[in-house]
C-alpha cells in the first residue's frame, strides 16, 4: 500500500516535467497553454508580437482606445465555461453587459430596424414586416437552439480527426437532425419572403463564413446565437478577454514570451526536436501550434513534414478577410446604436464579389461599431470611437489607394443613411487590411476568419489537428476543427490540449 503514494508522485512528477511549447498567444493558444498547465505541464507559450489576445488586442491614441479585431461577443455561456474550468466566473475579470437593442439594420429606404434583447418584441417586429412570420421564427430558432445545444455537446468538443468519431448511434441519430446538407438560405427562404428579414437572418454567415447559398442550415445555431443568447459587452473593451486568459496562464505558471517569433521546428524520426525562435531555441516534448496552420506548416517546416501541399491550400475557400478603419471624431454621432449594419446596397452583389467574382466592392455592405455608446472609457468626453469593417475577398490585392476610395464611399454613405458627416470631425484615422492582416498574423491570403463554413470545410473535412507527417505537433485555431470566431478558437485549444493530454496518457 506504502507504493501507491510513491506513484502518485511519480506521475505528477512526470506530468509536471512534461514540458510543452505553445506557438501563438491568440485565443487557442492561450486556451491551450492553460488546460496543459493546468494538467501539470511546463507550458512556454511563443507570440510573435508584443502582446497576447491575437486578432484580439488594442491600442490607444489621442485619448481613444480601439479594438483592433473581435467586436461582437456572442456565445457567453462558452466564456463562462472556461473561466469555470479554472475556478472563476466572468464576473470575476470584467462587467458584462447585454445590448439593447442588440444591434441595428440599416436598409436602403431609410428603414432602420433594431434588434431588441427582448424576444416577444422581436416577433412582433417580425409580424410587422411579414404577418405570419413570428411562428416561422419560433420554429427556426427552436431548429437553432436544438443544433447549438447538440453541436456544443456532441460536436465541437471532438478533435474530429476520423468520421469515425462521430459513429456513435446517438450522434449519428443527431447528425441526420443537423441540416448539413441544406443550405441556410434555402431554410431561412422556406420561412420568411420578406428581403429584410432574410437579410437579417443571413448576415452572420455571409460576414463570418461563406454565401448563404453554401453555408449548411447547421449554421441556424449561429442566429440562436445571435437572438436567443444575446449580444454582449465587455465593460472595458474586447481586449479584457485575453487579459483574463493571461491572468489564469500566468497564474497556472505558463511563460509567456512576447516579441518571439518562431523561426523553424526541427524534426527528427518523426518528432519535433528543436523549436527556434529569433531569440532562443527550445527542446520541448510536444508541441502546439496556434499559429496560421498554413504559416507553419509553410514556413516553418521542412516539405517533407507538411501535412498538406500547395495545391491543398490553394483549392480551400477562405472565409473573408476585411478593410478596417479605427477613427477617432470630435463630436457625439446620433443615429448609431453599439452595433450597426449598413445593409443599404445588394446584398447579393456583394456576396458574389467576395466569394465569386474576387473583386473590390463597388458598393459594399459594411459594419460600423460605435462602442462609446455603451463604454465612456474608450473616446473622451464628447467625441467618439468608430470601427468600421467591410469584409474583402481573401487573397485580393490590397491597395492603399482603393482603401480610402472604399472610406470616401463609407463616410458618404453614413451621411446619407443618419445625416452626420464626420468628414470635418475626424481626428484619429488608421486602416488595416489584407496585407496588415499577413505582416501582424501571418494569416494565409490576408484571412480575418479563417475557413468559409461550407459542408466540405466542416468537422472532419477540416485540416487535421494532429499533423500527418509528425508525432507531436498538434495545431489549434481557426484553420482547424472547430472553426473560426472567439468561441470556437477558445474551444480549439482546450480539445488540442486534451486530446495531447490523452494521446501521451500526461
Amino acid at each position: 500500500m506504502e507504493t501507491l503514494p510513491g506513484l502518485f508522485y511519480f506521475t505528477l512528477y512526470m506530468s509536471q516535467n512534461k514540458q510543452v511549447v505553445v506557438i501563438g498567444g491568440g485565443f487557442a493558444g492561450l486556451s491551450a497553454a492553460c488546460f496543459l498547465a493546468k494538467s501539470g505541464a511546463q507550458v512556454t507559450l511563443l507570440e510573435k508580437n508584443d502582446t497576447i489576445g491575437g486578432r484580439c488586442r488594442s491600442f490607444e491614441e489621442r485619448g481613444f482606445t480601439f479594438d483592433m479585431g473581435p467586436s461582437w461577443y456572442w456565445m457567453p455561456d462558452v466564456f463562462e465555461r472556461f473561466y469555470q474550468s479554472f475556478g472563476y466566473t466572468t464576473a470575476d475579470f470584467y462587467t458584462l453587459d447585454r445590448l439593447d437593442p442588440s444591434y441595428q439594420v440599416i436598409y436602403s429606404d431609410g428603414d432602420v430596424l433594431e434588434v431588441p434583447a427582448n424576444y416577444e418584441e422581436l416577433v412582433a417586429i417580425f409580424e410587422r414586416y411579414e404577418p405570419g412570420s413570428g411562428k416561422h421564427l419560433d420554429k427556426f430558432l427552436a431548429d437553432g437552439a436544438y443544433k447549438y445545444e447538440v453541436g456544443m455537446t456532441e460536436f465541437v468538443h471532438k478533435p474530429s480527426l476520423s468520421i469515425f468519431e462521430f459513429m456513435e448511434w446517438k450522434i449519428v441519430t443527431n447528425f441526420l437532425k443537423m441540416d448539413l446538407f441544406k443550405s441556410i438560405s434555402k431554410e431561412i427562404r422556406s420561412k420568411f419572403t420578406n428581403s429584410k428579414l432574410i437579410q437579417l437572418l443571413e448576415f452572420p454567415v455571409l460576414f463570418l463564413g461563406a454565401k448563404p447559398q453554401k453555408t449548411p442550415a447547421l449554421y441556424s445555431l449561429m442566429n440562436y446565437a445571435d437572438i436567443k443568447l444575446g449580444t454582449w459587452y465587455p465593460q472595458g473593451g474586447m481586449v479584457k478577454i485575453p487579459e483574463a486568459m493571461l491572468k489564469i496562464a500566468t497564474d497556472l505558471g505558463v511563460i509567456i514570451n512576447l516579441n518571439e517569433p518562431v523561426e523553424k521546428i526541427d524534426i527528427e524520426q518523426g518528432k519535433v526536436t528543436t523549436v527556434t525562435t529569433s531569440h532562443s531555441s527550445y527542446k520541448p516534448d510536444a508541441v502546439i501550434s496556434s499559429a496560421d496552420y498554413h504559416h507553419t506548416e509553410t514556413s516553418l517546416l521542412s516539405k517533407e513534414y507538411r501535412s498538406y501541399s500547395d495545391s491543398y491550400w490553394d483549392k480551400r475557400e477562405m472565409a473573408p478577410s476585411s478593410l478596417l478603419f479605427y477613427i477617432g471624431v470630435d463630436q457625439k454621432v446620433e443615429g448609431l446604436e453599439h452595433h450597426n449594419l449598413f445593409f443599404d446596397t445588394d446584398f447579393e452583389r456583394h456576396a458574389e464579389q467576395i466569394y465569386d467574382t474576387l473583386e473590390w466592392p463597388d458598393q459594399p455592405l459594411f459594419y460600423v461599431c460605435c462602442p462609446s455608446k455603451t463604454d465612456s472609457h474608450v473616446a473622451p468626453a464628447g467625441q467618439e470611437n468608430l470601427f468600421f469593417l467591410v469584409p474583402l475577398s481573401a487573397g485580393i490585392e490590397d491597395d492603399v489607394q482603393k482603401r480610402e476610395a472604399l472610406f470616401d464611399i463609407l463616410v458618404a454613405r453614413l451621411n446619407q443613411r443618419i445625416g452626420v458627416d464626420i468628414t470635418d470631425h475626424i481626428i484619429f484615422k488608421r486602416s488595416f487590411c489584407v496585407e496588415d492582416f499577413k505582416s501582424a498574423y501571418n494569416s494565409f491570403k490576408g484571412n480575418a476568419y479563417g475557413l468559409a463554413n461550407t459542408l466540405l470545410q466542416t468537422a472532419f473535412l477540416k485540416p487535421k489537428m494532429q499533423s500527418k507527417k509528425v508525432d507531436n505537433l498538434i495545431y489549434a485555431g481557426q484553420l482547424t476543427t472547430p472553426g473560426p470566431g472567439m468561441p470556437p478558437s477558445l474551444i480549439s485549444g482546450e480539445v488540442a490540449a486534451k486530446y495531447l493530454i490523452n494521446k501521451y496518457k500526461w
